[in-house]
């Protein structure tokens, strides 16, 4: 992995740390919306809603349009499996240690000469 794909997923996985962006995140799922329509369920002001937009168009996850006098946002479906890439590889990855982990510690608890007695 390069620095700069690094520092994207960095970036991706700190704007995602946050419930109201993860939440602006699964909204933006189901189809693109404006800032007025992602404000809607959250005790949040406008300028409140745009500073987690920020956030979320820096991480690439999501970006802006223009439609007449409205900037609807949209998801960026090809950063998430960026994301979801990394996370299946690592998983695969610790998965396969943990394999191993759990199969020398059973070689551990048997007895040397290999007999068991259960």
């Amino acid at each position: 992995m390069t620095v700069a794909e690094d520092q994207r997923l960095d970036a991706m996985f700190s704007a995602l740390s946050d419930p109201t962006r993860r939440a602006i995140v699964v909204r933006l799922a189901a189809g693109d919306a404006t800032v007025n329509e992602l404000a809607e369920p959250f005790n949040l002001s406008l300028p409140g809603i745009s500073k987690h937009l920020k956030v979320l168009e820096r991480s690439g996850l999501i970006s802006r349009g223009r439609k007449a006098q409205f900037r609807p946002c949209r998801l960026e479906l090809q950063a998430l499996d960026v994301a979801a890439g990394w996370i299946e590889e690592n998983r695969r990855l610790w998965s396969e240690r943990f394999d191993k982990l759990d199969q020398h510690l059973r070689n551990l608890q048997e007895p040397p000469n290999g007999d068991r007695h259960e």
